[in-house]
């Protein structure tokens, strides 16, 4: 009996011992004015969930409904600018009260994906979305494209939330003269 106790313990401490190291919580954006969050977001990277592997021209767009949830619009190319368009139509809701930061996004009731404002510049053109599990993640902003520096800033900003930055991929943004007209 002896025997099983301690080999049962040395397996415990074992798979201890695998397992990873809890993160922090992830740094969330302050006081976030949703009105003023509302519009056009541009991916500019990200990593991917599988329905968004080889997006082009990706863009979310929220809008505000009446009753307080947020209307939300995936859409993007598949695997080129002229590729098939994609579309979803998740709804969003703010959990957190206080600062608007915590969303659940639903794509299918009754499920509720986690959706955190980790970033947000103080004048609304730059956002990081991310997730506590640190699995999936989102640079966007009010324009197809950003200043390099400006992107080497965000993406520093995600390794210290304990991103892996290896995995995250750039989204092309190429767009004709009339832009977001096929959306």
């Amino acid at each position: 009996m002896k025997t099983r106790g301690a080999s049962l313990l040395l397996m415990m401490t074992l798979l201890l011992a695998c397992a990873s190291p809890v993160k922090p919580p992830l740094g969330l954006a302050k006081q976030v004015d949703i009105p003023r969050f509302m519009g056009d977001w541009y991916v500019i990277a990200h990593i991917p969930t599988w329905i968004e592997k080889g997006s082009t021209n990706a863009v979310e767009s929220y809008r505000l409904d009446k009753d307080g949830a947020i209307l939300t619009t995936f859409t993007f190319h598949q695997d080129q600018p002229t590729g098939p368009l994609k579309r979803y139509e998740p709804k969003g809701y703010v959990e957190d009260p206080l600062d608007h930061a915590i969303w659940g996004m639903q794509f299918m009731w009754p499920f509720k994906s986690d959706y955190r404002i980790v970033y947000l510049s103080a004048d609304y053109q730059e956002t990081i979305i991310g997730r506590e599990a640190r699995d999936y993640v989102w640079i966007m902003a009010r324009t197809p494209t950003i200043p390099e520096d400006h992107y080497q800033r965000l993406t520093q900003r995600l390794q210290k939330e304990g991103y892996d930055i290896q995995v995250l991929q750039k989204v092309p943004q190429v767009w004709p003269q009339t832009k977001g007209q096929e959306r």
